[in-house]
């Protein structure tokens, strides 16, 4: 007889102690950095990290004296890595709905903000994203977070990754999440003045939004190739990635030839382009979620049919760029623009994925998207999103058929990050997300 979604989870808490290893026999092991599964897959872990993870039996040297058998054995169950929202804008709550609401969150002080985004972070965790990749905000809030996340008391937070605000033109796009490059005067003196701040990676915005009354990005790109390999340059002199938020077929080209390290949104990207991507080992990171908000609730902005019409052909194409950027081999990482409107932290990155599936991947395929394809790429500090040696004892257990549909990630299911054990306890109408 199996065990229930509270067994697990007590059990688990149980076993789970800082001074010793748990072994745990699973049904079906996905370790993420592909999209292979491991029947009956043993993985040992210590609130420190995993020792192993694989088909076989774990070496003696691993558990605990004389131990022979697994401490738990769950052959319904499947386990997998931690998810990773590799785009989210921590400091507006995307659940809020209302435009008048939204505009009135954007005028409270940076200290609330802080605030309220720490308390968005603390709520991730038991939906099963344990990390996040900050994509830009100009009161520095994603820079506060982080350094919490690297403090000594910061509690039950996802790993934060943030490149402080964002670097755009004035006058041009991006304003509620920039500071502009004629502040400082050169890309080079622009990002020294990131990097000082904390930046972890710059953030630039290269075009800007879509014009979605006339279903095209319509404004030309505000950053030029010649600027952008500036920045490019300037970032890796200190050591640093650059993300670039990306849209229409220029801009697109812009980003490729400047060198950028992930092109965020990418919307109208052509074939070719995917296949310039693949070969300068670029990331793409999609983010369906905010266009298909707009799509499936257009009365919150009062979209007319026409510009429905239009964002239908804009997830259309999006859709089949990504199932041809997977059959060629882009390394596509997942992201959901959590923060935009209509878009939640967590559940919005849950909904992202199930977007994915619908655009045409397979479940595994969306699910190595949410953890190991960025681990190699991506300059994170920390090893995560991935079962394997050496990684961050940060994964999944659930009895829902998640390698069939990504859907069951929205059920019950257990969470251990390091040294915790944590219930799914998060409900999407709760607001502040």
């Amino acid at each position: 007889m199996s065990l229930t979604f509270p067994e697990v989870a007590a059990a688990l808490r149980r076993l789970h102690r800082p001074d010793g290893s748990v072994w745990l026999q699973v049904g079906r092991v996905f370790p993420g950095q592909d999209t292979s599964v491991i029947p009956n897959g043993h993985v040992v872990f210590t609130s420190e990290g995993i020792l192993h993870a694989g088909a076989d039996r774990p070496d003696p040297v691993f558990v605990r004296d004389d131990q022979t058998t697994p401490d738990l054995v769950l052959p319904e169950h499947t386990l997998l890595p931690g998810l990773t929202d590799a785009h989210t804008h921590l400091f507006l709550e995307g659940g809020e709905r209302d435009p008048t609401a939204r505009s009135a969150h954007l005028k409270r002080s940076g200290a609330e903000q802080l605030e309220q985004a720490h308390r968005r972070l603390q709520r991730l965790v038991s939906l099963g994203v344990t990390a996040v990749r900050e994509a830009g905000d100009k009161a520095n809030i994603g820079l506060d977070l982080q350094a919490r996340y690297r403090s000594v008391n910061r509690g039950i937070m996802p790993y934060v990754d943030a490149p402080g605000a964002a670097i755009n033109h004035q006058k041009r796009y991006g304003s509620f999440m920039a500071r502009p490059m004629e502040e400082q005067g050169t890309p080079a003196a622009t990002v020294a003045d990131r990097v000082a701040a904390g930046a972890h990676r710059i953030k630039l915005l290269a075009t800007g939004i879509i014009n979605f009354e006339k279903g095209a990005v319509t404004a030309k790109p505000q950053m030029p190739v010649e600027e952008l390999r500036e920045f490019v340059a300037a970032a890796k002199s200190h050591g640093q990635q650059t993300m670039v938020h990306c849209s229409g077929n220029d801009g697109v080209n812009n980003c490729i030839d400047g060198g950028i390290d992930t092109i965020e949104h990418g919307y109208f990207i052509d074939d070719d382009q995917l296949a310039r991507i693949r070969d300068a080992d670029m990331v793409w990171v999609p983010t369906f979620a905010p266009v298909q908000f707009q799509l499936d609730e257009p009365h919150h902005i009062g979209w007319s049919e026409q510009v429905c019409d239009h964002l239908r052909r804009i997830i259309d194409g999006h859709s089949r760029s990504l199932q041809r950027a997977i059959e060629i081999g882009v390394r596509v990482v997942a992201g959901s623009d959590a923060g935009s409107h209509g878009v939640a932290h967590g559940w919005g990155f849950l909904r992202e994925l199930e977007l994915m599936q619908a655009a045409g991947l397979t479940a595994p395929q969306v699910l190595q998207t949410a953890t190991g394809a960025g681990v190699e790429r991506m300059g994170y500090t920390e090893t995560f999103g991935v079962l394997a040696a050496g990684a961050k004892a940060r994964f999944l257990l659930t009895d829902h058929d998640v390698l069939s549909s990504v859907t069951h990630l929205r059920e019950d299911k257990v969470v251990v990050f390091d040294e915790h054990v944590l219930d799914q306890n998060d409900d999407p109408s709760t607001p502040g997300l």
